[in-house]
């Protein structure tokens, strides 16, 4: 019964063998991994090798909508996001495209399969990212976009949801429909993308009735996504949403975000930094990729770095390994103290072992705070995301300011109140 309904799911919705031979002959398709508006992607198998791939079917019988945002059909529009991703094929954090199969009704597309997923749901899953793992990420998503514009492409539709995940937790930058590549001097005026990512000279350039008139916009609208992806990892919000989809769209006009809520409390000042220079409403004032690289966000501390480089490095000749020759016979020339080398040797080992169980150990509880606002207690505030992310499934908060803690907030109101004496007085 089991085995049935499995097939029945793996057959729903595949095209039939007759409009796509080429890539029943290559591929077995399986389960169904996700879902667009005229597309699905599933996992197959490629028969000669049984190595695991992802196919985008794209199913073309409709054809009629706008593909990529400007007027395009659909087909047209998978045309140009093929040639975009065999442009910037070949980097390690851009997704591989390993077959193309196009048939009257469907196209396939067929992508190496990232087993862990979007980013998105993965966020979604541990709520937020510490500083260490949302430096990786933005400075692999960095290098690809940087390798992106090199060939004057803008992606224009960055997001959580369009980063996957590999075996290794690595990023690849995926979903290209939106992209375009952009002769030198032109601008862009298209409305595209997903309204909490899209950039304030985007919206600017949509009010303008003859879109001739308009300033248009280039390659800096992804990185004022960037500067929303990365607040969004830190905090597990986006720094921009409101209910109301207008006031949501001023906000991102105006630049109009904070680092007052919570969270933020714990973050330093570093990250906050580079997110103000990303969020800049003014294109032209906006750091460069190549800027953003080299912030000191990304200055690793030498205890993350990996120090085989640097032993390599320490040649015979070396003025560095000179050097520490030189602290070495210093040290051995220093009188030899067996008491003080074992009490040092004992504070070492007591700091070493403090500092493997600090993140075991909990911060002391303030009875009167977690009474009054348990949210502004870090330990507490984990559990309440954790639970509010497996009872809601998303970030979004309740309340238009974005108030974690208003969730939890049990004050009773006036008129229950009310009703709940006037009941008793009965």
């Amino acid at each position: 019964m089991v085995q049935r309904m499995a097939k029945d799911e793996v057959d729903d919705l595949l095209p039939d063998k007759d409009a796509a031979k080429e890539f029943y002959a290559r591929y077995e398709p399986k389960e169904i991994l996700g879902r667009g508006i005229s597309s699905t992607v599933r996992r197959c198998i490629e028969k000669e090798t049984g190595i695991e791939f992802a196919a985008k079917i794209i199913d073309l019988s409709n054809d009629s909508h706008d593909g990529g945002g400007d007027g395009k059909t659909m087909l047209e529009a998978t045309i140009e996001e093929v040639k975009i991703l065999r442009l910037v094929a070949g980097h390690p954090y851009i997704i591989e495209m390993h077959d193309v199969f196009e048939s009257s009704t469907f196209i396939f597309l067929v992508f190496e399969l990232c087993k862990n997923g979007e980013l998105f749901d993965y966020l979604t899953t541990v709520v937020t990212l510490s500083e260490k793992k949302t430096r990786y990420i933005m400075r692999q998503l960095f290098e690809a976009l940087k390798y992106v514009h090199s060939k004057n492409i803008v992606h224009r539709d960055l997001k959580p949801e369009n980063i996957l995940l590999d075996d290794n937790l690595n990023i690849k930058l995926t979903d290209f429909g939106f992209a375009r590549v952009l002769q030198p001097g032109m601008k862009l005026t298209e409305l595209c993308g997903t309204p909490g990512y899209i950039s304030p000279e985007m919206i600017n350039t949509a009010m303008y009735e003859n879109q001739d008139d308009a300033e248009g916009y280039d390659l800096a609208i992804d990185l004022w996504a960037c500067g929303v992806i990365m607040y969004t990892l830190l905090v597990g919000c986006p720094p921009f949403w409101h209910r109301k989809q207008m006031v949501m769209l001023r906000n991102i006009m105006e630049g109009k975000y904070s680092f007052t809520s919570p969270e933020w409390a714990d973050i330093s000042e570093p990250p906050k930094d580079l997110i103000r220079k990303l969020l800049v409403v003014d294109p032209k004032k906006r750091i460069s990729i190549d800027e953003a690289l080299e912030h000191p966000f990304f200055h690793v501390m030498l205890w993350d770095q990996d120090i085989a480089p640097l032993k390599r490095s320490l040649s015979t000749s070396s003025r560095r390994l000179s050097r520490i020759s030189e602290m070495a016979l210093a040290l051995k020339a220093s009188a030899f103290n067996a008491r003080k080398k074992f009490q040092f040797v004992i504070l070492v080992v007591r700091a070493a072992i403090r500092i493997k169980r600090l993140r075991f150990t909990p911060e002391p509880l303030s009875i009167g705070v977690a009474r009054v606002d348990p949210y502004r207690i870090k330990i507490l505030r984990k559990v309440i995301d954790g639970c509010a992310f497996r009872v809601y499934g998303h970030w979004v908060k309740k309340g238009e300011g974005q108030n974690r803690a208003a969730l939890f907030e049990n004050t009773p109101k006036t008129e229950l109140k009310h009703m709940y004496v006037s009941h008793l007085s009965r």
